[in-house]
């Protein structure tokens, strides 16, 4: 795996793109500003948060920063191109459907995805580039084309460290044993609630290629201290099953003083293969809030009652 020091928490940009609602231009930038404030050195983007408007945001904080003081990483494989037939973004985030996403593994694509990429954000290189959800569109051509030129750029140098992002333990496994990966995006795969990556964890471990865990909160069911009725998990309303299994979490938690979202924040580091958890923000307030669960002590008999709990 490639050195870089991504630190315990990151920031994910998915929310300043404007998913689900929209946050004003000043909101976004003090919520930047407000991870940076908080220590916080790893970024996470990509075009396809907000058709770009996630990537322009995180570049007009961090382009006044020292380059030298950060870590950045977007995502390749879909292409933003020129879309003139109005309406609102039809992907689940709040902005005007001035772009439209097109799917391009091609080396061509992939080098003009990092050079938009790079334009929007106002910065002369990004340090991750991930290949994003290769199997929502084609797992066989992102790992025998997309894989193998995002290689080719880390080569050169355009890069320093390449990876795959995706919601699917199985699709990454099947990345990480077809190229020399230096990072694993897994989303919502690796928590508290749900374990299924876990070969693929132990595979990477072996290979030395890092897991940076996102969605550890699984949507939103494991958010608040206590779990409300209409909790969310996977983007859509959680099933009652899983509101009661996260209730239960919640209720060891709370035997140990611990907060359930404190716990779901710092479960997946304690996979040895797990080098940061990376969570998203809308607000200042949430920034500090992850932050400030990440550092809170949790005690060692807390995990070993959440384990025999989910033994139950």
């Amino acid at each position: 795996m490639n050195s870089l020091d991504l630190g315990k928490l990151g920031f994910g940009g998915a929310g300043i793109g404007n998913l689900y609602r929209a946050i004003p231009d000043g909101e976004a930038l003090a919520t930047v500003l407000a991870a940076w404030d908080a220590g916080i050195r790893y970024f996470d983007t990509a075009p396809h948060y907000g058709l770009g408007l996630s990537e322009q945001r995180l570049g007009a904080v961090l382009r006044d920063k020292p380059r030298d003081q950060f870590i950045i990483s977007t995502k390749v494989g879909r292409l933003l191109e020129p879309n003139d037939s109005g309406g609102r973004d039809p992907e689940g985030f709040d902005v005007p459907a001035t772009s439209r996403r097109v799917w391009d593994f091609s080396e061509a694509g992939i080098r003009r995805s990092i050079e938009d990429s790079l334009e929007r954000l106002g910065l002369d290189h990004v340090d991750i580039a991930y290949l994003h959800d290769p199997d929502v569109h084609d797992l066989h051509a992102g790992i025998t084309q997309a894989l193998p030129v995002l290689e080719k750029l880390r080569s050169e140098g355009v890069v320093t460290a390449i990876g795959v992002g995706t919601n699917s333990a199985e699709a990454a496994l099947e990345c990480v044993q077809a190229a020399d990966l230096d990072l694993v995006m897994l989303a919502g795969r690796y928590t508290l609630l749900e374990q299924p990556g876990v070969p693929l964890l132990d595979r990477c471990r072996a290979r030395s290629t890092g897991v940076v865990s996102v969605g550890a909160f699984n949507s939103g069911l494991l958010a608040l201290p206590d779990v409300p009725d209409d909790a969310h998990y996977n983007y859509e309303r959680a099933p009652q099953v899983l509101v009661e299994r996260a209730r239960q979490l919640a209720a060891v938690c709370r035997d140990f003083g611990v907060e359930l979202p404190t716990a779901a924040l710092q479960f997946p580091l304690r996979h040895p293969a797990v080098v940061n958890v990376t969570a998203g923000a809308t607000s200042p307030e949430q920034v500090a809030m992850n932050a400030a669960r990440m550092d809170a002590s949790v005690p060692d008999e807390l995990w070993d009652a959440l384990e025999a709990a989910g033994r139950d």
